[in-house]
């Protein structure tokens, strides 16, 4: 049965592209969105009433963080280096987020402008688990919008 857009969307599997950089699926994202400070004015109505205004101010966007299990693959250390090194203006990348149904069929995308790593870290290690390692990537980024 054919599934509605009023219906919610079941979150199977995620992605992220970064430009190259960093390509691959995560088990595990949290973070994505936006808050707005408030401004608190302080007026007088006509009556003569002090009330306070409540006015938007600076839009920040919140830091993104992804969990997938460890791989050979050391390519968000290798981006994270670059800021490690100082090289911001070369870690700065766009970036997309892609979440994909049962079907891996993508439902949803969140694009990121100048995203770059704050932080890594890796696995847990315990000798006497069976868990499999996870590493973990943090995002910071200027702008942030859904467009699927």
């Amino acid at each position: 049965m054919p599934s509605r857009d009023t219906d919610p969307l079941i979150s199977f599997s995620f992605s992220l592209d970064v430009q190259g950089v960093v390509s691959g699926f995560f088990t595990e994202i949290s973070g994505l969105g936006s808050e707005t400070e408030i401004i608190e004015h302080k007026a007088v109505d006509p009556t003569g009433k002090d009330f306070i205004q409540k006015i938007p101010g600076r839009t920040k966007f919140t830091d993104v963080t992804l969990k997938r299990g460890i791989t050979k693959l050391k390519d968000i250390w290798l981006w994270r280096k670059m800021v490690e090194d100082g090289d911001i203006v070369g870690a700065r990348k766009n970036a997309s987020i892609t979440m994909y149904d049962q079907s891996l069929t993508p439902v949803a995308r969140w694009n990121f402008r100048n995203a770059w790593p704050t932080k890594v870290s890796g696995p847990q290690f315990q000798s006497d688990s069976n868990a499999f390692g996870v590493e973990e990537l943090s995002i910071t980024y200027e702008f942030m919008e859904r467009d699927q």
